[in-house]
C-alpha cells in the first residue's frame, strides 16, 4: 500500500490532468462508481453523516490496527467525494488519519469548487473520519 502522502500526491496528479472543473467533476463521478457496494443493513441513522445535504453513509471497522471504511451516498457528486476520502483513508491506522491535515481537498481545488452546501458536507465527512480515528486511537 502506498503511503498516505504518496496516495494524496497521486490524487493531486490525477486531478491536475484536467484544466476544467467540469472534467474534474466527471472524475469525481467515476470515482463514485468504483465504490464497493454498500450493505443495505448498514444504511442506519448511526452511519448517516450529519451535516450533508444529501444522504451519506459511512461505516468503519477497526481491524488489525487499521480502520476500514465502506461508504455510499444518494447523490452522484457526493458519492464521488466520499469515494475519494475512502480511497485515501481506508486501511490506514488511526494515527495516520489523525496526522493528516486533509489538505488534499484544497490541493485539488475541491473545497473551493463546491457549492456551499456540498462544501459543508465535505467538512462533515472529514470530521466524521477524524472522529472515528480519534475513537479508535484510544482503544
Amino acid at each position: 500500500m502506498k503511503s498516505l502522502k504518496e496516495a494524496e500526491d497521486a490524487i493531486v496528479d490525477e486531478f491536475s490532468m484536467f484544466d476544467e472543473w467540469l472534467d474534474k467533476y466527471e472524475l469525481l463521478i467515476s470515482l463514485g462508481k468504483n465504490l464497493k457496494p454498500y450493505p443495505e443493513g448498514k444504511r442506519t441513522d448511526e452511519n448517516l453523516i450529519k451535516g450533508c445535504q444529501s444522504r451519506v453513509w459511512l461505516d468503519c471497522e477497526l481491524k488489525d490496527g487499521c480502520i476500514y471504511m465502506v461508504a455510499d451516498s444518494d447523490a452522484i457528486i457526493t458519492r464521488g467525494i466520499i469515494s475519494l476520502l475512502v480511497d485515501l483513508y481506508s486501511g490506514r491506522t488511526p494515527q495516520e488519519i489523525l496526522a493528516s491535515d486533509f489538505s488534499v481537498v484544497d490541493r485539488i481545488g475541491l473545497r473551493e469548487n463546491l457549492s456551499p452546501t456540498r462544501a459543508n458536507g465535505l467538512v462533515s465527512m472529514i470530521d466524521r473520519i477524524r472522529e472515528v480515528a480519534a475513537a479508535a486511537s484510544v482503544r
